[in-house]
């Protein structure tokens, strides 16, 4: 399982479960999702068994949607 955070600058931070924030991005202030992920893509479950983490910036289109 997998653990999502967001930051108000739109990141999000993709950890396994009871992982610790990396501290590269400790200073960030993360809120957990209430939901956990049980499946993720293949690139992220790669990177994240990888280095630990998977961090990625949410894309706003022009009509407002993520």
């Amino acid at each position: 399982m997998f653990d999502v955070y967001r930051n108000g600058k739109r990141d999000l931070l993709v950890l396994s479960t009871g992982s610790a924030i990396p501290g590269a991005y400790s200073a960030n202030k993360w809120r957990k999702s209430r939901k956990r992920i049980l499946k993720v893509s293949d690139e992220i479950r790669s990177t994240v068994q990888r280095q630990g983490y998977y961090v990625r910036r949410l894309h706003v289109t022009k009509n407002g949607s993520i």
